[in-house]
């Protein structure tokens, strides 16, 4: 069982920046695409960020490209999201995930991940 912890989450002000650090337990880490979600109260689970293993690639939502940046160090088991000008809009929880499915491209529907991190709360104030 692959398991994943964040770090890293707080409070920041609007334009203010954080970094986000996800640490996994197994050294299989490093065959799989990984994700960054957010969910903000009452709201659905979202997709943020995902890089695939080898971390040549990385692809991002509309809403955070520009401003966010997701990279990994495979020797460390960790990814990272660096989070820069960000906005009251991210106020979330920001979860890590696992795509085991290894196709071409990482996974956005949150379903689709197989492992999960217990999140980190970003709070960003105005």
């Amino acid at each position: 069982q692959l398991e994943l912890v964040e770090s890293g989450g707080g409070l920041v002000q609007a334009g203010g920046s954080l970094r986000l650090s996800c640490v996994a337990s197994e050294r299989t880490f490093s065959n799989y695409d990984m994700g960054w979600f957010r969910q903000a109260p009452g709201g659905e689970r979202e997709f943020v960020a995902a890089i695939r293993w080898s971390g040549i690639s990385t692809y991002y939502a509309d809403s955070v490209k520009g401003r966010f940046t997701a990279s990994r160090d495979n020797a460390k088991n960790t990814v990272y999201l660096q989070m820069d000008s960000l906005k009251p809009e991210d106020t979330a929880v920001y979860y890590c995930a696992v795509d085991i499915s290894m196709k071409a491209i990482p996974a956005r529907l949150p379903s689709l991940y197989t492992y999960w991190g217990q999140g980190t709360q970003v709070t960003v104030t105005s």
